[in-house]
């Protein structure tokens, strides 16, 4: 009986490092694919940082000025010749 005991204490302790170990593995990978997501929204958001810094440049140029008349405004240089393709 005396050498039982401690046997079984060895054996759940063994027991208990085992499951802790799966415990924290689940959670290291459960942090490590949160991390990737938060990797990748931060590359997102460099893009479109550097797409509104592009803007930000742009946005006093007449080019600039005059396609976002064309585009949004449906404005038009004086005499300019419009076409519109019915076959769309």
């Amino acid at each position: 009986m005396k050498r039982i005991v401690p046997k079984l204490i060895l054996f759940a302790f063994i027991i208990y490092a085992i499951f802790v170990f799966i415990n924290q593995q689940k959670m290291l990978n459960a942090y490590n694919k949160e991390g990737d997501q938060y990797h990748n929204q931060i590359e997102q958001a460099k893009i479109k940082n550097n797409e509104l810094s592009e803007t930000l440049d742009n946005i006093n140029s007449t080019n600039y000025i005059e396609e976002m008349a064309r585009e949004k405004l449906d404005m038009y240089l004086p005499n300019e010749r419009i076409y519109v393709d019915m076959d769309k």
